[in-house]
């Protein structure tokens, strides 16, 4: 059997008494190492768990699924996920996979940053198409994850953005070399992804566009959801281009129109409740 279990979002005891009972059980045990983290270490998970893990890669995962299902017919083997087992798509390809082999499969679920996002107040049933922002290079700044903040903002809905993670990331001239060197871990931060849409909202202006999106648009950062330490802050776009969070991960929400108790909720985590005074209007449904 091959699981797939969910370790949710905060530290080693998140995982579920299921989820725990069949990794104790289990031959192999892989942690996914790459979509996202957990704010502990390896280690910790190992002394709680009682079994020793293997980390998996994006390169592990992706080029090398056929080693993790190896011998999962004949015995059990663990695959761990940071959140839920499906909140990245390369889980869907290992399942495929083992299905192919004739290997069966149980998914244990989890706390995801899909549903935990209703931490800072925000209806989930407002929520619009999620997206992904990504660190932009000097070559390359794409602009598509704009366009749907817009189009879930026109339709009045709320944009849940999950911020990139660069994890055993290989510059281009190592790539180009084969050579088996890799940049150190980065993990966008609210500020960073703010700065982008910033710049998106100056070039849609230059182009003699008015962007649905504004400096003065509703926003909220969240950092380290389900840890001890979690924050949220809500403010301006602006705001949370300057505003402290402290380490990873983070996620950032662009409102879209807000139920008056959706308002009342932001309230509670506002950088500067002028804010929102500024923005009632925002409150209309």
């Amino acid at each position: 059997m091959l699981y797939l279990v969910g370790l949710g979002l905060g530290d080693a005891k998140d995982i579920t008494v299921k989820g725990l009972e069949a990794v104790r059980r289990c031959r192999r045990v892989y942690l996914e190492a790459y979509t996202s983290v957990l704010t502990v270490g390896k280690e910790a998970l190992e002394e709680f768990y009682g079994k020793e893990l293997v980390l998996a890669d994006r390169e592990t995962v992706e080029q090398e699924a056929d080693s993790i299902l190896k011998e999962a017919d004949v015995c059990d083997v663990a695959f761990l996920v940071v959140g839920d087992p499906f909140g990245a798509t390369t889980h869907s390809d290992l399942v495929l996979r083992a299905v192919k082999l004739g290997i069966p499969y149980k998914v244990i679920h989890n706390a995801s940053i899909m549903n935990a996002v209703g931490c800072c107040g925000l209806q989930l049933y407002n929520f619009g198409e999620t997206v992904s922002i990504v660190f932009w290079t000097d070559t390359w700044k794409p602009e598509s994850f704009f366009d749907k903040i817009e189009k879930n903002r026109q339709n009045g809905m709320h944009t849940l953005c999950l911020l990139d993670i660069k994890v055993k990331e290989q510059s281009l001239e190592n790539l180009m070399k084969g050579r088996k060197i890799y940049e150190p871990p980065r993990y966008m931060s609210v500020n960073q992804a703010a700065e982008q849409l910033l710049a998106i909202i100056q070039n849609r202006r230059l182009q003699g566009e008015e962007p649905e999106i504004t400096e003065n648009t509703i926003c909220v950062g969240l950092a380290r959801v389900g840890a001890l330490d979690q924050k949220i802050a809500s403010g301006t776009l602006h705001q949370m281009s300057t505003v402290e969070l402290g380490g990873p991960l983070h996620s950032l929400i662009v409102t879209g129109t807000m139920h008056p108790l959706e308002f009342e909720m932001l309230k509670l985590f506002s950088v500067d409740s002028s804010s929102f005074e500024n923005n009632a209007f925002q409150r209309t449904t």
